[in-house]
């Protein structure tokens, strides 16, 4: 299905969420269509955000918003639909459009299985009426659909379009780049070459992609790295419950900027409890790059500045390779807390592979390592 059309039969003039691969088509017209416009579409830091963002919307004009997300934001969600939404609360509509990652049935990533398994069942449990849209799909069945859907809306209800794999589509394209000249995979591996035989948590994405190929590459083992493969926003939180058991290693994080925005409060957390054993790097392209380029507000925010006021007492920011082995040759050696931010390029080599592992290969051997340190 055209999602022209399906935009047109949900009949909404506002959208937020967070981008997702599944939805690439619906995030690519409406950054054709509206661009980052506060009137018709905003990216969210997290989906919690978004669905606060559009109770906001309609509070103010009386309107149902769209809230976009990958099925993995479901669990952000679950705070403001049952106690700001709910109809036995303030009776707020929202239609959510929720790609379905880890189908039952299709091939995916470890990360997306069990949350695929519970797509459908967390949606009724948080009484959110849903649709599945698939290939097959017609016109006819969505627009009997969403006419069904406005009868809950009207009590106050939330409903969700759920987005089967291939079932939108977009014609056109949307170019998403930045002025930045270092490159995502060539930062990882001047980060390997510094951090030795230190651990590292890498974030979700491509980033622990590049990782994995890197010590493939390198002929290294990949017992120093835990690929956080899912949990986005959370990479630094393991990194400093590691470092607290492991106050004589120096541990490693590979974030991204729109993981650190999804959960921020992280670095508060970070900077409160100052461990002088952690390295978090953040590279930042100001995009949600793995799931399809869309922009993240990181390009327009002080990321040093945000941590150096969350207690990160060394906080620098880079935008070249001699500055970049500057600030990692200095933090390696530094007795404190430290935070690099990367200034990074949007793009990756079309050919980069996945984890040969499982999740739980990585854990036992990562587990392992951590032992003998």
């Amino acid at each position: 299905m055209k999602v022209e059309k399906l935009v047109e039969i949900i009949g909404a003039d506002f959208y937020t969420g967070v981008p997702d691969s599944q939805l690439k088509a619906l995030c690519n017209y409406l950054m054709n269509t509206y661009g980052i416009d506060q009137k018709h579409h905003v990216i969210a830091a997290n989906e919690g955000n978004a669905t606060a963002l559009a109770a906001g919307y309609h509070l103010a004009t009386g309107k149902t918003p769209v809230v976009y997300m990958q099925n993995s934001g479901e669990g952000n969600i679950v705070n403001p639909v049952a106690s700001l939404l709910n109809d036995e609360v303030y009776a707020i509509p929202m239609i959510f459009v929720v790609g379905w990652r880890g189908e039952p049935g299709l091939h995916d990533e470890p990360q997306h299985i069990y949350q695929g398994k519970v797509t459908i069942k967390l949606l009724d449990d948080m009484d959110i009426k849903s649709f599945a849209i698939g290939k097959e799909t017609t016109e006819a069945e969505l627009i009997d659909a969403m006419k069904n859907f406005r009868t809950e809306l009207e009590q106050g209800k939330n409903v969700a379009f759920v987005i089967r794999k291939g079932a939108i589509t977009y014609d056109e394209t949307v170019e998403y780049k930045n002025d930045n000249q270092m490159v995502r995979e060539e930062i990882i591996s001047h980060i390997v070459q510094v951090s030795g035989e230190d651990p590292i948590i890498s974030t979700t994405g491509k980033a622990s992609r590049e990782l994995f190929e890197l010590r493939e590459t390198n002929r290294q083992s990949h017992k120093y790295d835990f690929l956080t493969v899912g949990s986005m926003g959370h990479s630094s939180s393991i990194a400093l419950g590691i470092a607290i058991k492991q106050p004589n290693t120096k541990v490693w994080c590979i974030d991204g900027d729109g993981a650190v925005l999804m959960h921020m409060g992280a670095m508060a957390v970070m900077g409160a409890n100052k461990p002088k054993n952690v390295i978090h790097v953040v590279i930042n392209n100001g995009a949600h790059e793995t799931v399809g380029g869309m922009p993240t507000v990181a390009g327009n925010i002080d990321i040093v500045g945000v941590a150096r006021a969350c207690g990160y007492p060394n906080a620098v920011s880079v935008d070249s390779f001699d500055a970049l082995d500057n600030a990692l040759e200095t933090a390696k050696n530094v007795d404190g807390l430290s935070m690099i931010e990367v200034k990074c390029s949007i793009g990756a080599r079309d050919d980069l592979g996945r984890p040969t592992t499982t999740a739980k290969e990585n854990k036992e051997t990562f587990m392992n390592y951590l032992k003998l340190m």
